[in-house]
């Protein structure tokens, strides 16, 4: 009996295993990667995980309203964006499962700040590109973070060269026509462990291992299980034949 016990832990521990796996957290990818859109600009969502779009919509907080299903397509497209239509996206699927959300701003002014949309890693190279809707010369710019300037540019553009947490903040730039964008804010991320190199496995090779390998390992147990049980009732039987 104490076998029969071992093997119905194992069992279920399998099982508890096998059901306990989760879908990978879903993030959500802007492109052109930027935070700040000029009006009438195309704007292109992608959700992305291991375990694809199917299901999955894009969500907007202020549109209640939008609903952008990934059904055929992995992406969904806003275009002809109005400035109504900035603020945070996120993706989200039938059971309230959500990605980080990113903030987006549309402007009907001449001047946006190009930074990142998803947070960088500390030790990246980080380009800030000041564009002018009105113009293709370069002007002279400023660049501010948290309302303080940190650098003047005659091409409209700055770069962190290994960026930190210190350089987190929200960031503003202004030309010399007077133009000034609005506010974004770059995340910095840090990694507690070095960054190594790692091959990504297929989706083939993660089905089979998530999927196939629970399934081989429970066989030899439920036979096991089902040999003991059969066993016990043999002994049984012939314990109470007279």
């Amino acid at each position: 009996m104490e076998v029969t016990a071992l093997c119905i832990r194992l069992l279920m521990n399998v099982l508890f295993l096998l059901c306990d796996q989760k879908v990978d957290s879903v993030s959500l990818r802007v492109e052109p990667n930027k935070l700040q859109f000029f009006e009438y600009d195309n704007v292109t969502f992608h959700c992305e995980g291991t375990y694809g779009w199917s299901g999955w919509k894009v969500a907007h907080k202020v549109k209640k309203d939008f609903q952008c299903k990934l059904t055929t397509e992995s992406y969904c497209v806003i275009k002809d964006i109005y400035p109504e239509e900035g603020g945070k996206y996120w993706c989200e699927d039938g059971k309230g499962e959500r990605s980080d959300s990113i903030n987006i701003t549309v402007t009907g002014g001449s001047v946006i700040l190009e930074s990142p949309a998803l947070p960088v890693t500390e030790g990246d190279v980080v380009t800030l590109r000041c564009r002018n809707k009105n113009t293709s010369s370069d002007l002279l710019t400023g660049f501010y973070k948290d309302g303080v300037l940190i650098s003047s540019s005659s091409t409209g553009e700055i770069t962190i060269c290994r960026v930190s947490k210190s350089d987190e903040g929200l960031y503003k730039c202004k030309t010399s026509d007077g133009g000034e964008s609005a506010e974004s804010r770059l995340t910095v991320r840090v990694f507690a462990a070095p960054h190594t190199e790692t091959p990504p496995c297929s989706d083939d090779m993660f089905f089979i291992f998530r999927n196939i390998i629970p399934v081989v390992l429970m066989a030899p147990l439920l036979l096991l299980l089902g040999l003991l049980h059969c066993g016990n009732l043999r002994g049984s039987c012939s314990r109470c034949v007279m």
